[in-house]
């Protein structure tokens, strides 16, 4: 079983009500956009920030571990680092409102899919697996466009 398909099922055994995978198709955009924006300051040479940073280095790992997985998440990371960019030239009250608010309305959508779910969320028993958040949601988004049926043949229980 490759790393990612083991990364993908364990954190999937978390994840096997519809209405909680609805939730973090939702939420865990929500949550990535608003760390971009939490992490937009400072800006460095004008457009650099820790966001920028922090989204290369994701891509990065997402890469290692499939290719148009990462392709999709470095799409989606880079717009939210637009976004980020975007908001963080807002003044500071606004800056921290916008950011603030997109997390916190991120994660309540979160724990209401886990309601539904019946579980507690995968990153109390690893962190890591807030990694792995947008890998789920990128690879659930391939699979329901069936762009990827050699991802959904390898996750699927063997019989």
């Amino acid at each position: 079983m490759s790393p990612l398909v083991q990364k993908l099922t364990a954190y999937a055994a978390y994840h096997r009500n519809p209405r909680n995978v609805s939730a973090h198709l939702l939420g865990i955009p929500l949550i990535v956009v608003a760390v971009e924006v939490l992490l937009s300051r400072p800006v460095i040479a004008g457009v650099l920030t820790p966001a920028m940073l922090a989204s290369v280095l994701a891509v990065i790992y997402y890469f290692t571990l499939d290719t148009g997985l990462g392709l999709a998440l470095a799409v989606f990371m880079g717009l939210a680092a637009w976004a980020g960019l975007v908001l963080g030239h807002l003044p500071i009250a606004l800056w921290l409102a916008s950011g603030i608010g997109l997390f916190v309305i991120g994660w309540v959508i979160q724990f209401i899919g886990h309601g539904f779910e019946g579980r507690k969320p995968a990153f109390f028993d690893d962190l890591g697996s807030l990694l792995i958040g947008p890998l789920f949601i990128a690879a659930e988004v391939l699979l329901l466009l069936r762009l990827r049926p050699d991802l959904k043949q390898a996750l699927q229980p063997p019989c």
